[in-house]
């Protein structure tokens, strides 16, 4: 962690000084805020997190409950949201309360004893080494203590609303024209706890982000619609403590019999875990009769279906039965992009008020989590004056395709959960598809197109382990002031900053383009031949680079953008004093020099050969929420300087 840049910290350094709307912070809901974050599951809590690094955007979270969630329904933690943990602060504390999943066994029925089911396959998890992030197992509600806690301790201070719930919206007919710090939202909202129970009152928003699940009022007030299939195969989920004597219940578990299907999670805690039990095909006329299946027939089920072996519940923690559908907005804002003149959103959907799928890929929270990461960075650059409104019509765009594609992949994956073996094509295709798709499921598959902050892949050929709008795939390096073993992309915290990671040419560190001689390169190419050297120069000084154009007075030079370099050469071959200036920048209260951004390669394990990076080196620009935006040439200074013109706004 980076701290004692403004003074000596003794205090736990995870509390920020309260900053903007942060200091004395009002219990009671103001009459006009920046933000309005309606609903505070996962997308809405992530969001709140992140725009509490935003301390001069006044947002708020509004939430019908009187308090936090108690038992959460998801529960199933993809890597990519481990990754995203980490840039929140709190992947270790989650990793160590977590269920890890390494290994997933597939039953099936005995060909010898078609009543019985047998052990028929036991893949890895992550056959393939996606992340160096787990696969976890906790209940949601700790989830959103995490977030809920990091949105505390941050400078905005953001914390929920409790009690308040969302009735309907408007937005004005001027939003066309309105700037991004007006309020042309007009909501009205409700007291559900408390001594003002049932008492309305409207509230002035410049935003309004919906977060508030699968009936979502939100949505219904911009006259959004949600399409799709509608559900015909029901499953009741239990979350139970239990003796068993089925020897895989303390390992994830597709399970096929001849009685039905069940997906079995072990949960964190031991003792606990989930079992998704199949209830069959529900007639068109069901009228939703299968919803009042009871706990006691579900358990029964359950037996029948992984004889000879059996549970014995001792206790239900929770359960529910649901239908299995697949539905997805027309857009994610209220927008109408087909109109010229159509005003730049101002109300915004997410998680369940958009997209509706099984449970089965464990998918609900992890993608809520990215749309709301998604679009609360965007409404802090925006409402800080760092971007202009365009920039919001990316979340639509980005994001719609994101779900579609989602759902794409759940309808297979759900319909495959339950389909007897003997149906599918051959006696393993269950099992061979969890391996083939598992990069799908875990999050890393999600790819922006081309937009104001995503570049076209013209550059790709050099960093083609960073694939152009995925996620910023981490590798190992070290640090060369000392010696410590980092993961690069675990440094990045969920700041609001945007980076650009410099991987050096072949030449040794040189301080600036002009010094002449090898500054203690041992790996070749003089000080003269050094491009990071002129690249350096450049992001300095000159008028088009991002570290000036944009810098506001008096901040820090990586307040908006934070450089890393990484060499070629060994720690050993070269020192701090060797590297250009901008790459050890002055910061904080005392003007202290910051050395801890300069990296060197591992002889075994470097991420030149890990990630397929030219050896003439590249400049990889990732976006706030973790995602490539752009790869560029080392000398393609104005490339880089027009790519980030498109971003932010100049200073005024």
């Amino acid at each position: 962690m980076h701290f004692h840049q403004n003074g000596y910290v003794s205090a736990d350094p995870r509390i920020e000084e309260a900053a903007g709307y942060g200091i004395e912070r009002s219990e009671e809901l103001p009459d006009e805020v920046d933000v309005l974050i309606v609903g505070s599951g996962p997308a809405g809590m992530i969001a709140a997190a992140q725009l509490s690094q935003y301390p001069h955007v006044n947002a708020r979270m509004i939430e019908k409950r009187d308090s936090r969630l108690v038992i959460g329904q998801a529960d199933g933690i993809q890597a990519r949201s481990v990754e995203t943990f980490q840039a929140f602060g709190f992947a270790e504390e989650i990793m160590r309360e977590g269920y890890h999943i390494t290994e997933m066994a597939f039953w099936n029925p005995d060909p010898e004893n078609p009543e019985h089911i047998i052990r028929t396959g036991r893949p890895k998890d992550d056959e393939h080494g996606i992340s160096e992030f787990p696969h976890l197992i906790v209940n949601q509600a700790r989830v959103l203590d995490y977030f809920a806690q990091f949105a505390a301790h941050s400078p905005g201070k953001i914390t929920p609303d409790y009690g308040i719930e969302f009735v309907d919206l408007t937005v004005d007919q001027d939003a066309a024209t309105a700037s991004a710090k007006d309020h042309p939202v007009s909501v009205t909202v409700r007291y559900t706890a408390g001594e003002r129970t049932g008492e309305e009152r409207t509230i002035r928003a410049g935003y309004v982000v919906g977060c508030d699940g699968a009936r979502s009022k939100v949505r219904s007030s911009i006259g959004r619609t949600m399409s799709g299939d509608q559900a015909n195969h029901a499953w009741g989920v239990m979350d139970v403590l239990a003796d068993s004597d089925f020897p895989d219940i303390r390992t994830k578990c597709a399970i096929s019999s001849k009685h039905g299907n069940i997906l079995h999670i072990p949960r964190e805690g031991g003792h606990l875990f989930r079992m998704y039990v199949d209830l069959g095909e529900v007639p068109e006329d069901d009228a939703r009769k299968v919803r009042s299946t009871s706990i006691d027939e579900i358990i029964r089920r359950a037996n029948a279906i992984i004889a000879p072996y059996s549970i014995d519940v001792k206790n239900v923690a929770w359960h529910s039965v649901y239908e299995v559908g697949h539905r997805l907005t027309d857009a994610f804002d209220d927008t109408d992009e087909t109109a010229p003149d159509s005003h730049c959103p101002r109300v915004f959907i997410t998680g369940d008020a958009c997209h509706t799928h099984s449970a089965k890929a464990g998918q609900g929270m992890n993608v809520s989590m990215q749309d709301g990461f998604n679009i609360a960075w965007k409404l802090g650059q925006v409402i800080s004056g760092r971007s202009s409104t365009e920039l919001l019509r990316t979340y639509s765009a980005e994001r719609q395709v994101a779900a579609k594609n989602l759902i794409e992949f759940d309808k297979e994956w759900s319909t495959l959960m339950a389909t007897p073996q003997e149906e599918l094509p051959d006696k393993t295709y269950l099992e061979d598809f969890y391996v083939k798709t598992a990069e799908f499921p875990a999050g890393f598959m999600t790819e922006y197109t081309a937009s104001m902050i995503t570049t076209p892949t013209t550059h790709q050929e050099l960093a083609v382990g960073f694939p152009i709008g995925k996620r910023f795939k981490s590798a190992r390096v070290k640090r060369s002031c000392d010696a410590n073993f980092i993961h690069l992309g675990h440094e990045a915290r969920a700041d609001g900053r945007w980076r650009v990671y410099v991987f050096a040419d072949r030449a040794a560190p040189v301080v600036d383009s002009s010094a002449g001689g090898s500054a203690g390169g041992s790996a070749g190419g003089s000080a003269g031949e050094s491009k990071v050297a002129a690249l350096a120069e450049w992001l300095e000084s000159d008028p088009a680079s991002p570290l000036v154009a944009f810098r506001w007075e008096g901040e820090d030079p990586d307040a908006l953008v934070e450089l890393s370099v990484i060499y070629q050469q060994e720690h050993k071959d070269f020192a701090f004093p060797d590297v250009p200036k901008v790459f050890r920048p002055h910061v904080g209260a005392y003007d202290l020099e910051y050395v801890e951004k300069i990296y060197a390669t591992l002889p075994d394990e470097d991420i030149f050969e890990a990630r397929e990076i030219s050896r003439d080196g590249a400049v990889v620009v990732v976006r706030p929420d973790q995602y490539v935006s752009g790869i560029f040439p080392l000398d393609a200074h104005g490339e880089i300087g027009d790519f980030f013109a498109g971003v932010f706004e100049p200073v005024k």
